[in-house]
């Protein structure tokens, strides 16, 4: 049964990228704050602000503002990007090399500062480090089986640390010492610190995309065999029961209490609480699905879009409204971290009372007792 717990919202139209050349192809994404970066396949960067109005109705629309855009010099697309927003930088992947560019004039750093030879990068949200001033990177390198970990400050890289993989690597997360990592065959979890490695689960990389995704301390999102979104901890333990996608999943998103996920024609939306499919949106060409801070950005070829959640108390209301009590209940329960503690208790009392009044007139006296109480 369905819940509205998204609006599809768009945000930068095709005219604004690419005018009247059809050949322009969005391939990656990045969004900081109120900064959208994309990057094309004829190797630019476009760099938006976005803005975000609400009506007197409350619709939610966003005006995208083109601020500059920046050739790379390549004969290459733009493959990766992700901000390092306390050192003003971008980090872009192009032609298997990693430059750092500054986040406002998109001109790269004076010192030439830059990483060679990687495949793939990713940044670790949760640093050992401890300096401010530096970002964690993890790059899965041209050289075979094989990842790097760098130290990426303002204007300089340094190598931290090379880990040797049983078999090639072709996605990672990282959280701290922790590299989740999916194979050619299967996932696994590798402290890079001690080398100590467990596997997870088998998995095909030669016939699926793989999706390794950090989403909270110490805890990954990964497609798993079956169709299955399936959650791992740094133990290699799973805390929740998986969420049943469909078998060709491209991209996955957090913004809890909510899974969502991208196939080659919808957008769909899983509870992490009960494990239910609670929305589907029709969703054509889609190719990128990602969360920044809490926004849910999805892309096409030509497009940007930004999935815009409902407030939860509108959708316990709208599951109160339809007598679905208990998917309520858990709704708002699961809502209790979203929300400050007085104005949930509040909310919270006044939920139990309407479901208590549903279940009343549903003459379910017991259930209506417990919840009056």
């Amino acid at each position: 049964m369905s819940v509205k717990a998204f609006k599809l919202v768009s945000a930068v139209e095709r005219e604004m990228l690419m005018g009247d050349k059809n050949h322009i192809n969005i391939e990656c994404i990045e969004c900081c704050g109120k900064n959208l970066y994309i990057g094309t396949n004829d190797c630019f960067i476009y760099h938006f602000l976005l803005d975000e109005k609400i009506s007197t109705a409350g619709k939610i629309t966003f005006a995208a503002t083109k601020q500059l855009h920046k050739y790379l010099g390549f004969k290459k697309p733009v493959s990766e990007l992700k901000a390092a927003s306390a050192l003003t930088r971008l980090l872009v992947l192009c032609d298997n090399t990693i430059t750092l560019v500054n986040m406002m004039n998109l001109e790269p750093v004076p010192t030439g500062a830059r990483i060679k030879g990687a495949v793939t990068f990713t940044l670790n949200e949760n640093p050992v480090s401890g300096d401010p001033f530096c970002v964690e990177v993890c790059i899965i390198s041209v050289k075979r089986r094989t990842i790097q970990m760098f130290m990426v400050f303002e204007d300089r890289v340094q190598i931290v640390k090379e880990v040797f993989t049983p078999e090639q690597p072709c996605a990672v997360a990282v959280d701290g010492y922790y590299l989740c990592l999916a194979l050619t065959t299967q996932y696994i979890i590798l402290n890079y610190n001690t080398g100590v490695s467990q596997d997870l689960f088998p998995y095909c990389s030669d016939e699926k995309r793989p999706i390794v995704k950090r989403i909270g301390r110490q805890e990954f999102l990964l497609a798993g065999p079956g169709g299955l979104g399936m959650f791992a901890t740094v133990d290699g333990i799973s805390q929740r029961a998986p969420v049943h996608w469909s078998e060709n999943v491209i991209g996955a998103a957090l913004c809890f209490p909510y899974v969502v996920a991208l196939d080659e024609e919808f957008i769909t939306v899983h509870s992490m609480l009960d494990q239910q499919q609670k929305q589907t949106l029709p969703f054509k060409e889609g190719h990128i699905l990602q969360d920044f801070e809490g926004k849910v950005i999805v892309a096409t070829n030509k497009g940007v879009y930004i999935l815009v959640p409902l407030p939860l108390e509108k959708q316990i209301q709208d599951l109160l409204a339809s007598h679905r009590v208990e998917e309520a209940l858990v709704l708002a329960k699961g809502a209790r971290r979203n929300i400050p503690k007085e104005k949930f208790q509040v909310m919270y009392k006044r939920i139990l009372q309407q479901a208590g009044f549903i279940q009343f007139a549903q003459l379910q006296f017991l259930e209506a007792k417990e919840l009056f109480r």
